[in-house]
């Protein structure tokens, strides 16, 4: 059975992800400075990526 060709990954035209995984969110608050240590893993700030 084949695969349809919405379940296939795009090569090159594929868009920039709009939404970080956690660890993502993380890493661009600590480049942010904006991250302290021991802080709770959930309920982070919302983040956009960066440009």
């Amino acid at each position: 059975m084949s695969q349809h060709s919405s379940f296939r990954r795009g090569g090159s035209n594929t868009a920039k992800r709009s939404v970080l995984k956690r660890f993502e969110r993380i890493e661009l608050l600590r480049k942010r400075g904006q991250w302290k240590d021991g802080r709770r893993l959930t309920a982070l700030p919302k983040t956009k990526p960066e440009a």
